[in-house]
């Protein structure tokens, strides 16, 4: 995961995975997804595997539809170069921490009329929570065969 750069006009300092818009060249949001890794973090796009897909969503504060792509590496990535226009500092957590009981809690805020669960994952001087958060949810969840 990334912690966004102060420098953005949006969500910034927030914590995320990778990714973008598809451009018009991207020949697939396999290929989206490729590129923005490289341009954010600087990882070798030869390296990750896409193993999978987790549902697709619209965001609440941006109204984007998001296709998270699932992949898996080799190894742990060496020389990563964060993108100081994009991205404040590379994240490296260990799904364990992920999965600590006191790290994980829900809210329930009012959105569109409805109160909507909004997941967070407390982190050591980070918060995970909105879109990311549920990314991380979903993929915890399927990586331990547990219900979403």
């Amino acid at each position: 995961m990334t912690r966004r750069s102060p420098r953005l006009r949006k969500h910034r300092w927030e914590v995320s995975f990778p990714g973008g818009r598809r451009d018009d060249d991207d020949e697939s949001l396999w290929q989206t997804a490729l590129r923005e890794t490289y341009e954010e973090i600087g990882l070798d796009p030869s390296l990750p595997r896409q193993i999978g897909e987790l549902d697709r969503f619209v965001t609440v504060s941006s109204v984007s539809l998001v296709s998270p792509l699932v992949a898996v590496l080799p190894g742990r990535p060496i020389g990563l170069v964060p993108s100081p226009d994009e991205v404040e500092a590379i994240l490296h957590v260990p799904a364990s921490e992920l999965m600590l009981d006191e790290v994980f809690r829900e809210e329930l805020w009012p959105i569109d009329g409805h109160l909507r669960p909004i997941t967070f994952f407390e982190l050591e001087g980070d918060t995970v929570w909105g879109a990311t958060a549920a990314m991380l949810r979903q993929l915890l969840a399927i990586g331990t065969q547990t219900d979403t």
